[in-house]
């Protein structure tokens, strides 16, 4: 998938066929949106194009701090998740608009002109049901037909009984998320939920009771962190190698009160130097809530019990 960040350098294509969004997730329902797209794209040999902007336009369009309901927005994929889990699904082109007040600014048929016909070329365009673009969401699936013959292009609307059918939202797998269910946020997702950061130093507690971890900080403010507890998870290190592990997000009650909340990961029958690495996570169950112990000889032995479970849930995983 070639993956362009500046439309002034998109190279322009014939008869692409083109969706767009933020498909922030890229879950269930906006796999139904690609399964179409990539069909369509087989069908007229086109390639499979995904318009898709960044930063989050609710960070641009967000409501004033004085507003009842400020700006509180988490993500489910970062963007080079996004790309990745877009490029797995086969689409060809990748465009990543930078999503600016300005941009935000440009009415349905300036989008639609500078956008997906002068930039793109697009010759058949699939969207969702209730799929809006340019200022103010003025433009949708009805003003695309009725001037679809003077841009000289198809358009099909993913009908809504098909994207409804699935039950999924991006709200719904936040919520999941958010409240430690990684099984409902997995099955909507279609697909284990990731997390991608950077290994810290942390006090290195867990080696002195024989269960080191890396304490990972996500290079991405807005990603989601699920609620706290332990979690049966497998991680892909930089160097390509997946390890079966046990995660945990908390303050560490049992070492220590008013502590920050860390996102630390033993992985389990490994023994190694994964400082500065970059790790990749996929959350597959949650094991527990986090606890206080009496002191560490009753943590080591729930950590013990922990690793247990872990790999019992991670079998084939």
């Amino acid at each position: 998938m070639l993956i362009v960040r500046d439309p002034a350098a998109f190279p322009f294509l014939t008869n692409a066929v083109v969706t767009s969004g933020t498909f922030d997730g890229v879950h269930l329902g906006h796999q139904k949106i690609l399964q179409r797209l990539l069909e369509v794209a087989r069908q007229s040999g086109g390639p499979a194009v995904v318009i898709t902007f960044w930063p989050h336009p609710r960070l641009v369009l967000a409501p004033p701090p004085t507003h009842p309901q400020p700006q509180d927005l988490h993500l489910l994929n970062t963007l080079e998740e996004r790309a990745q889990k877009l490029a797995d699904f086969g689409v060809d082109y990748l465009l990543i608009v930078p999503f600016t007040k300005e941009f935000a600014a440009l009415t349905s048929e300036e989008f639609i002109q500078q956008i997906l016909l002068r930039t793109v070329g697009t010759g058949k365009l699939v969207i969702g049901y209730d799929h809006r673009f340019g200022r103010n969401r003025e433009g949708g699936f009805e003003y695309l037909s009725q001037h679809a013959d003077r841009y000289g292009l198809t358009v099909e609307e993913i009908p809504r009984e098909d994207v409804d059918a699935v039950g999924v939202s991006s709200t719904r797998i936040r919520r999941a998320l958010e409240s430690g269910d990684i099984l409902t946020a997995n099955r909507y997702l279609g697909y284990p939920y990731p997390l991608t950061g950077t290994v810290v130093r942390g006090q290195q507690l867990g080696r002195t009771i024989g269960f080191p971890t890396a304490n990972i900080v996500c290079d991405e403010p807005l990603k989601l962190i699920p609620a706290r507890g332990v979690y049966a998870v497998m991680v892909t290190t930089a160097a390509g190698t997946v390890h079966q592990g046990m995660l945990n997000i908390g303050v560490r009650p049992t070492v220590g009160g008013q502590l920050s909340q860390t996102t630390e990961v033993h992985l389990l029958d490994f023994d190694g130097d994964l400082y500065d690495q970059l790790l990749s996570v996929q959350f597959v169950a949650r094991l527990r809530d986090e606890q206080k112990f009496s002191g560490l000889d009753a943590l080591k032995a729930q950590l013990a019990l922990d690793a247990d479970n872990a790999r019992r849930q991670l079998v084939g995983g």
